[in-house]
């Protein structure tokens, strides 16, 4: 069976070069509202997105991730727009983890269907357990009892991705 959304999950590949040039508002917006889309466990929506291109508090958080990585580079591939995903703490919601990695897949499959290019970046939850960390939540005006989820890289691709790596072997059973 094919169809345009089958052909772009298995085509969407993660993008680690991305062009320096900013993407439009309207490329933006369609990806962060397809994260709001995604199913959140009882329809709670607890989450929060937030989309950051301005660039002093892009340097906090490539220097925070890349801290917690261990690595001089930058953890989010130099992209010109990274999106955060924040949830609810785990005492509240144990969903948060499950409810915010369905947002981001939403929002790197949007990406690759309008043209864009992204990749899953760890170690958010990490980075705002800190106190910078905390206090970048409170910049952003979120509750302050948030916990980081995840986050995207996000612009335009430097080229085309590569063909997916063959699927191995039994990757799925049916039980009939």
């Amino acid at each position: 069976m094919e169809n345009e959304v089958l052909k772009a999950l298995k085509n969407r590949r993660s993008i680690r070069k991305y062009r320096p040039e900013q993407i439009t508002d309207e490329e933006l917006t369609a990806v962060l509202e397809a994260g709001t889309y995604a199913p959140t466990g009882h329809n709670k929506q607890d989450l929060w997105i937030v989309a950051v291109q301005r660039k002093d508090i892009m340097d906090k958080l490539i220097r925070l991730n890349a801290q917690i990585f261990n690595v001089d580079t930058n953890p989010y591939y130099d992209a010109p727009t990274i999106v955060l995903v924040f949830g609810s703490p785990l005492t509240e919601n144990p969903n948060t983890i499950q409810n915010g990695s369905l947002i981001l897949g939403n929002m790197m499959n949007a990406a690759y269907a309008i043209g864009l290019g992204s990749c899953w970046i760890n170690r958010e939850i990490e980075m705002f357990a800190t106190d910078e960390g905390k206090e970048l939540i409170k910049e952003f005006q979120l509750p302050e009892n948030v916990m980081g989820v995840g986050a995207i890289s996000l612009g335009y691709p430097v080229k085309n991705p590569s063909k997916a790596l063959p699927r191995k072997e039994n990757y799925y059973r049916i039980i009939k």
